[in-house]
Parts: C-alpha cells; sequence; structure tokens
C-alpha cells in the first residue's frame, strides 16, 4: 500500500508506529498543545514579519541621505524628569515597550513550567538541555574571539538569544511544511532561551543597584499578586477586566525596578509570572470562563508582536555602516566575528550537540520519523538572535560606540545568514515534512480530532496503567 494513497490508516504507515513513544526527542505532543502551539505562532508570524520590515526601515533611513532625522527621533528625550523617567524614544522602545514583550515570555513561562511540558522531567529534560548548549557554546565562542579585548569581551552574552517571531516569520516567507513536533521543539526552545536571556541580564547586566527603590517595588508587586490570585473572591471581578487594576499596578513596579538600576525587562517576567494559569475552585472552577493568563495574553499579544517588538526593533536596528568600506571593517572585527560565529555555528552545535549528549546519557531518543538533519534545521532558526540579542548589545556597549555599531552590523548580517542557511536545509526537507503533515490530518472517525494524537494519547494511558510499555511493547 503506498503511502500517499488517501485510504492508507495512520495506524498502518511506519513512521506513525515509531512515532512519539515513551522519551522520543521531538514529539508530536497532544492535539490540543499541537493547536495552541499553531495559534501562537500564526501570531508570531505577523508580528515577526512586521520586525523584519521595521528593521529593514531603520536601516534604509539610517543609511540614507536623511540619517540625522532618523538618529534626532531615536534620540529625541521624553518624559517625567523628576521621576527619573526622561528617557530618550529608543530608550522607551528597550526599557518600556519591550516590557510588554517579555511580560508575554513571563506568561508563557509559567505556562509551560505549571500546565504544559517543562513542569515533567521526562519531558523537558531534552529542550531545556538544548536550551543551555544553545547558550553556553555561543557565548563559548564569543568569548575566545574577544578574550584579548576586555572593551569588547562584555558582550559574550549577545549571541545566545533566539527571536522566535523572526524565526516562524521565516518560515512562513520560506512555506515550509516544519511538522508539529519541530514547531513544539523550537517553540519550547525558544522559551527556555528567553528564561535563561533574562536571568542573565538580571545578574551581569544591572549595575549600581539601588536598594530603595527595589525595596519599594515590593509593595505593588505584592498587590498585584495578591489581587492576580484572588481578584475573583474579594472583587467579583470578570477576568477581562482585571488588567484594568493589575495593570497600573504593573506600571508603577516597572518604573520602581527601572529607578533601582535593574533593567525593567526583568519587572515584565516577574509580572507574567505572578499570573495564574490554572484557575483553582476558589477563583471559579472551569466554568467561569477563560482563566486570566489567557486573557492576558490575548490582549497583549497583539500589542506586543504587532507595535512593542517592531518599534523596538526600527529604533534598535538603525546603524550608519559607512559605505563598502565601513561594511568591510565592521564584518572583520572581532565583536562581529564572535557574534556570527556565535549565533551561525554556535548554536547548531549547542543545541545539537546537547541534545545528542542527552539521549547518550538517557533513555530519550531521536524520533524515529525524523533524522538528525531536520534538529540541525531547527537549531539553524535558532540562529536567529535579532531582538533580544539587540537588546544585550545595547545593554552591553555605549550608545553610538564602534563596538555597538559593529554588534548591530553582526546581529543583522548573522540572523539573516542562520535564517538564509536554515531556509534551504528545511526547503529541502519539505516532501518529507509534507507526508508527516498529511499523516498528522487524518480523522477517520471524524470527530474533529486527527487519529494519530488519538492513539498516541491510549497509548500513553495503557502505558501508565502498566497495560504497554512506553516503547509500544507489551
Amino acid at each position: 500500500m503506498s503511502s500517499h494513497d488517501p485510504t492508507v490508516r495512520p495506524e498502518d504507515h511506519p513512521d506513525h508506529r515509531a512515532q512519539n513513544h515513551g522519551n522520543d526527542t521531538l514529539r508530536r505532543g497532544s492535539y490540543r498543545e499541537a493547536l495552541r502551539v499553531g495559534e501562537i505562532l500564526r501570531k508570531e508570524t505577523v508580528g515577526g514579519l512586521l520586525l523584519v520590515a521595521a528593521a529593514l526601515v531603520a536601516i534604509v533611513w539610517a543609511n540614507s541621505p536623511f540619517a540625522d532625522s532618523y538618529f534626532a527621533l531615536r534620540d529625541l528625550e521624553v518624559g517625567y524628569e523628576p521621576w527619573h523617567l526622561r528617557l530618550s524614544l529608543g530608550t522607551w522602545a528597550a526599557d518600556g515597550l519591550l516590557a510588554i514583550f517579555f511580560f508575554l515570555v513571563g506568561l508563557e513561562l509559567k505556562r509551560e513550567f505549571v500546565a504544559g511540558d517543562l513542569r515533567e522531567f521526562r519531558k523537558s529534560v531534552v529542550p531545556i538541555t538544548a536550551a543551555v548548549g544553545g547558550v553556553v557554546v555561543p557565548a563559548a565562542i564569543y568569548a575566545a574571539i574577544n578574550l584579548s579585548d576586555p572593551e569588547t569581551s562584555g558582550g559574550w552574552a549577545i549571541p545566545t538569544a533566539t527571536d522566535i517571531a523572526f524565526a516562524v516569520a521565516v518560515l512562513a516567507i520560506i512555506g515550509s511544511h516544519l511538522p508539529t513536533s519541530l514547531r513544539l521543539f523550537l517553540l519550547t526552545l525558544a522559551v527556555v532561551d528567553d528564561l535563561l536571556a533574562i536571568t542573565i541580564i538580571a545578574v551581569f547586566y544591572s549595575e549600581d543597584v539601588s536598594v530603595q527603590p527595589l525595596l519599594l517595588a515590593l509593595i505593588p508587586f505584592a498587590l498585584y499578586l495578591f489581587l492576580a490570585q484572588r481578584y475573583r473572591r474579594f472583587f467579583g471581578l470578570r477576568a477581562p477586566a482585571a488588567w484594568l487594576i493589575l495593570l497600573p499596578l504593573g506600571v508603577v513596579v516597572w518604573a520602581l525596578v527601572h529607578e533601582a538600576g535593574i533593567h525593567a525587562t526583568v519587572a515584565g517576567v516577574l509580572l507574567g509570572f505572578a499570573v495564574p494559569v490554572i484557575r483553582s475552585q476558589a477563583s471559579g472552577g472551569p466554568s467561569a470562563g477563560p482563566g486570566l493568563a489567557e486573557v492576558f495574553e490575548h490582549r497583549f499579544r497583539p500589542l506586543s508582536a504587532g507595535f512593542a517588538v517592531p518599534v523596538f526593533a526600527f529604533f534598535s536596528a538603525g546603524v550608519a555602516v559607512g559605505g563598502w568600506d565601513g561594511l568591510t571593517s565592521a564584518l572583520s572585527a572581532p565583536v562581529t566575528l564572535g557574534i556570527v560565529a556565535g549565533l551561525v555555528l554556535g548554536k547548531p552545535i549547542g543545541i545539537v550537540g546537547a541534545t545528542w549528549l542527552v539521549t547518550k546519557l538517557t533513555r530519550a531518543r531521536l524520533d524515529p520519523a525524523f533524522q538528525w538533519i531536520d534538529l540541525v534545521g531547527v537549531a539553524l532558526l535558532a540562529g536567529i538572535g535579532f531582538t533580544v540579542s539587540l537588546l544585550i548589545a545595547e545593554l552591553s556597549f555605549d550608545p553610538g560606540s564602534l563596538p555597538g555599531d559593529q554588534a548591530k552590523v553582526a546581529i543583522l548580517t548573522a540572523s539573516l545568514l542562520a535564517a538564509t542557511v536554515a531556509s534551504v536545509l528545511l526547503r529541502a526537507r519539505n516532501k518529507r515534512y509534507r507526508e508527516i503533515e498529511r499523516l498528522e490530518s487524518v480523522d477517520a472517525d471524524h470527530d474533529g480530532i486527527p487519529d494519530v494524537y488519538e492513539e498516541d494519547e491510549a497509548r500513553q494511558d495503557a502505558a501508565r496503567e502498566g497495560e504497554v510499555r512506553p516503547d509500544g511493547r507489551r
């Protein structure tokens, strides 16, 4: 029977028999998780395209005869000076708007650790280890190249980031039929990567911390946490209205954390992490409608993807290259070499190497439906650093400094190079991905849930009950 036969049953397909058993790496996950991932990535695709467009406008403007007007706009200061909030528009974008993006990162982290795959060790060990490898190796490569220059060695964290919006925009542009399991692995990897990035920012890029405003921030944060957890019981509010009370408290926390000398995006993550994901009986139970995390994500993701991140990219990506001579000089600088090598080589080496190591040291194994080259393609997509890399570059070097400008050139170059190589590799595998996609869409019983997901769930339930081993054998 041909695998292209529309009457083929999912259980007869050799890949189906091999997929999603036990501790397979690149697992497909549940159908509910597949739908959630698909929805997130669709939204991130739009944001990624806007992000790319905003960056292109900034680069063209910054290198045009009207470049002075771009830098004047970026450096225009607005805000209330007595509260130390008179900042340039570029700083407002990095410290203010990007806090919205990191708030969503906090929500996603909370969901993954409380209700997602990261709550179970056997499911989380591979993406967490892969993400750690994808941070350590690029940082080591950059540090090795810039070891002798103390002025540039501080940028070691720049090539450690992954930009999920840019990555999925690349998938949309090339028309890749990347299977659900690979998309889930990329998203989970990016979530853990964001957690590591925000930890690096909090630990290594917070200088001259002022204790008093930090202690003051604990007061509105505690109130925010209390209301977020108990708002239904004490106020009888519906979830969609809760943000009207919590948002002002969040802004106060952000302002005090900023005043304390800690990068304000850290406040965004903490505020997101404070929002409850699983509704308790006290807060209304399953019949109470969407939970607070879902409501906040629904309201703020379009704002983040459609406005906050593109505006940040617009103000951060603009760098005056200085013509062909300036470009060649920047590309040969140690900063550039460290970032490009870290993102384009270090990311895939770290991710694939760490995953391979886990498969050798544990019972985890690569899903037989895929090959290691598929993981390399995903790891190359993770080498698109862009948004968070630009943020760390701004924290690493003085604004307008030569290393800072070289870092921006490097981030743009590395992201484009990683996207190009990943596109070529993944496009070459599209025929294989279409087969898997076709298999995952078969719904012979017409109940709205593809058969492979139902059978995966039944097999896992049986394994938990001891009827069948996780590898499918009795």
